[in-house]
């Protein structure tokens, strides 16, 4: 019986308490009543739907039968013990012959932890807590410290990597991608001396929603391992995008020119600046940064152009490698001006890869690292799952599906027709 009055010695101003907050216990044990009364109802529903059913003597063939043993389920609000009720079903199945049983939709035979609470603790180990602070860390919190051994976890981790595998062989003829991010992420192995490179495609589908297209351990960004890569996927149904964004100094771009010519090229301009900057002294960065923003940040391509000749004339003579890191790559630095202005904020950057493997590099960061390649594979790929859900559209994303079927875009606007806007 739940006291909610506290006696002598609790509660009272300065004094200290032993014993579990008097909230959490009433939370608690409102919890184990809901639940007791909801399992109640379940069986209850399921003998009244069978009631008609008897056998030869006018027997019911569903009835009560008391308990199943009480254990202990960890709920976001602590742990509860359960007590399910236990049904008598002498139904058989006409074409199997075995017995039916009745399963509790709400409580299963095998649960001791909720749904929430199974999602959680992933989450909590992917962004790094060590499986051996599983129970000091909520045990406590809990109220009991069932279902948090470091196994859990170890079992987990196996099943991600199972995961990982159906998600690299999976179908991807369904699915049209528009504009695809290409990067290369690299993370510390623990028990290896050479570091795991992730390739990672992200795609904008035709309804403008962002989604993970692939991810692979490649062999130092090679343009064979991005080409091993793309060739999986377009084995798989992938269609060429209409734009791929990536780093200038990617191999996956002689791996694209392979497998997908088709596909136009644009160029991030995140990494651009900074080997632009790497090539000047550190007293010419704020006048550079400037005069790089002024030519992303352009009213339409034309302004583009004339302020990269503002930052050639400005810095090429002194400075020609800074300058021909613009100058060289010019087209592809210029390709996100050819599509809708609502997506030049999207299509300048690869920031989608560059932000969700922000939690990738904390975690390697808080364990150095996972154990083994196949273990950090399937870490990034639970990871890029859970930020994926947190993904927003592109802006305008009903101007996708006009990118794909071909529309011509001028300064960032639709031209509805283009062959009298060229005359």
């Amino acid at each position: 019986m739940l006291t909610v009055v506290p006696g002598d010695g609790c509660g009272h101003e300065g004094g200290q308490d032993s014993s579990p907050s008097l909230i959490d216990e009433i939370v608690r044990e409102g919890a184990r009543r809901m639940l007791a009364e909801a399992l109640q109802a379940e069986v209850d529903a399921y003998i009244a739907a069978h009631a008609a059913e008897r056998d030869e003597n006018g027997r019911r063939l569903v009835v009560r039968n008391g308990y199943h043993q009480p254990r202990e389920v960890l709920t976001s609000a602590g742990a509860i013990e359960v007590t399910v009720p236990r049904v008598n079903d002498k139904r058989t199945d006409p074409d199997t012959g075995e017995r039916k049983r009745f399963s509790s939709a709400i409580v299963p035979p095998w649960a001791r932890k909720t749904p929430k609470i199974t999602e959680v603790l992933p989450l909590l180990y992917l962004h790094g807590l060590s499986t051996g602070d599983f129970v000091p860390a909520l045990g406590q919190f809990l109220g009991s410290s069932a279902g948090l051994s470091s196994a859990v976890i170890t079992r987990l981790t196996e099943q991600w990597k199972a995961e990982q595998r159906v998600f690299a062989a999976r179908d991807l003829s369904a699915v049209d991608y528009v504009y695809l991010w290409a990067d290369g992420i690299h993370v510390n192995i623990r028990l290896e001396e050479h570091k795991l490179c992730l390739l990672v495609m992200i795609g904008v589908r035709a309804d403008g929603r962002k989604e993970l297209i692939a991810l692979a351990d490649g062999y130092r960004e090679s343009a064979e391992s991005w080409a091993d890569l793309l060739r999986d996927c377009k084995r798989r149904g992938m269609r060429a995008p209409v734009l791929a964004v990536g780093d200038g100094a990617l191999g996956f771009w002689g791996g694209l020119r392979e497998v997908f010519p088709d596909a136009r090229e644009g160029r991030c301009w995140f990494h651009k600046t900074g080997n632009v900057l790497a090539a000047l002294p550190k007293s010419a960065h704020p006048g550079a940064k400037k005069a790089l923003a002024e030519i992303w940040g352009a009213e339409g391509k034309d302004h583009a152009r004339a302020a990269v000749k503002a930052f050639d004339a400005a810095y090429g003579a002194k400075f020609p490698k800074a300058a021909a890191k613009i100058t060289d790559d010019l087209d592809q630095l210029l390709a996100f001006y050819d599509y809708p202005a609502e997506h030049w904020v999207h299509l300048r950057t690869t920031n989608p890869i560059e932000s969700t493997f922000a939690t990738v590099r904390h975690r390697t960061k808080v364990t150095r690292g996972p154990g083994s390649r196949a273990a950090g594979l399937a870490m990034a790929f639970k990871l890029i799952e859970s930020a994926q859900a947190r993904w927003r559209c592109v802006n305008a994303p009903h101007l996708v599906a006009l990118v794909r079927a071909g529309a011509v875009f001028r300064g960032g606007v639709l031209i509805e027709r283009p062959g009298q806007a060229a005359a």
